[in-house]
């Protein structure tokens, strides 16, 4: 079932539950009301029956009717305005029932009628039927020796009651269709931004066009889903974007050091007469080379599982971490002097991913160093790490994109690297929610800041 039609049946159930309910409640309203006008009726006329003396049931004056069994019966003075009279009996406590003369039809005596006639229960009405005719009677005390049995028929109650429930399932039926019809109407409009998303979904998944967008109106649930679609398209466009560059990019660069290896490995395939040193530069250039493709793939590997990749969050001893790095830097760069001023700082995050962003820094750091020249590596307590080199520093057009990856300037494709090293930088520090900054010195040389939150458990 579409969604449509399950809005459609929602309205027009709701509005059946609603007018179901609200019939209920006025028919029983208009019962209820009905039915106290005839109570209040019968306990006026049983009100003015009760005045009359009682001792003309047992010695009925002159102008009393004969009654039923040679009993008389007290003259009833007639209802006001032609008003409904009802049909009376009169009950002694000895279940002797006292109609008017003329009167056949007999009042059903129950026990709750001799209890009122003994004196041992008050007045009370219940429903009944006599003679095939829907009644309501009250039973009320006469004397002290005697109930008094006052019967109104309900047919024009019933007959009002039952026109009414026919009216009334009328207007529920009518009130469900128009519901139905209003509510696919509604919903036709209200689903119209749904009806644009699925359209929109359907030609994504069908031509993978990830540039398809979705026309937003209004701030309510329905705009803000399609705000929303249209916010993962661009993710995922750029995603994909971003994969597409990548590979383009490593293949460019993987490109270089795979020709010259197999230049040099077909040099030393042919054969031809090479000096011992020509073949040992040989060797030492695959060697690099090698080296370098190892290098390029591990950096790839690490930008492209990089966002992915699940950090093991443990404190970390950050200070320790770039004393490591260090130490190994000035194995590695005995040409470059690295000084190192760290204080004691502990970080949440993860020890190899923090090692590797530290070591690209300081590796960075010595590259563009010249001979004999100094390397600045200083942590401070706030957990900002900052790594200075005495270098050319950056170029103004190089700065905005020194962390972008594979971006290398003019100056550095003649170096070793592959342009990911402080793109690595980049994306550790703000999967550790830091930041990494990258500046020129007032006094020359380039200057890198990482900083990371610090671990407050």
């Amino acid at each position: 079932m579409s969604l449509r039609a399950r809005l459609t049946l929602a309205a027009a159930g709701a509005v059946a539950v609603a007018v179901l309910v609200s019939s209920i409640g006025v028919y029983f309203v208009v019962r209820g009301q009905l039915r106290g006008e005839v109570d209040s009726s019968l306990r006026q006329r049983a009100d003015l029956i009760q005045k009359i003396p009682v001792g003309v049931i047992e010695n009925p004056p002159s102008g009393s009717r004969p009654a039923s069994g040679g009993v008389g019966f007290p003259a009833v003075p007639p209802a006001d305005l032609g008003g409904p009279s009802g049909y009376l009996q009169l009950v002694r406590s000895d279940g002797t029932a006292v109609r008017p003369g003329g009167a056949s039809t007999e009042i059903p005596v129950t026990a709750g009628t001799l209890a009122v006639a003994r004196g041992e229960a008050g007045t009370f009405l219940y429903d009944s039927t006599i003679a095939g005719t829907h009644v309501r009677v009250i039973v009320a005390p006469f004397g002290k020796a005697a109930a008094l049995q006052l019967v109104r028929p309900l047919d024009e109650v019933d007959g009002v009651l039952h026109r009414l429930r026919w009216i009334l399932i009328a207007v529920m039926v009518v009130g469900v269709a128009v519901a139905a019809a209003l509510g696919a109407a509604v919903s036709r409009t209200a689903l119209a931004p749904v009806r644009r998303l699925t359209d929109t979904t359907e030609v994504v998944s069908s031509t993978l066009d990830l540039s398809q967008r979705i026309e937003t109106t209004g701030t309510d649930e329905v705009g803000r889903l399609a705000a929303s679609f249209n916010r993962m398209l661009e993710a995922l466009e750029s995603s994909v974007g971003a994969q597409r560059q990548l590979v383009a990019d490593a293949s460019h660069e993987l490109r270089t050091p795979l020709t010259s290896l197999r230049v040099n490995i077909e040099t030393l395939m042919r054969g031809e007469a090479l000096s011992p040193d020509d073949t040992a530069r040989l060797g030492k250039d695959i060697v690099e080379q090698l080296g370098e493709m190892t290098l390029l793939i591990d950096e790839v590997v690490e930008v492209a599982r990089g966002d992915e990749q699940r950090i093991e969050w443990e404190p970390v001893r950050f200070d320790g971490v770039v004393s490591e790095v260090v130490e190994r830097a000035r194995r590695d760069s005995p040409s470059v002097e690295i000084q190192l001023r760290a204080e004691r700082v502990v970080v949440q995050g993860d020890a190899a991913r923090l090692e590797r962003a530290a070591a690209n820094l300081v590796d960075n750091a010595c590259k563009w160093s010249p001979a004999g020249g100094l390397v600045e590596v200083t942590l401070d307590a706030s957990g900002e790490l900052v790594v200075r080199d005495h270098g050319p520093g950056f170029a103004a057009a190089d700065l905005p994109h020194v962390f972008d990856r594979f971006y290398r300037s003019r100056d550095a494709r003649s170096l070793p690297g592959s342009g990911l090293g402080l793109a690595i930088v980049r994306q550790v520090a703000e999967a550790h929610g830091g930041t990494a900054v990258a500046a020129n010195a007032d006094d020359g040389g380039a200057v890198i800041r990482l900083r990371l939150p610090l671990d407050n458990s």
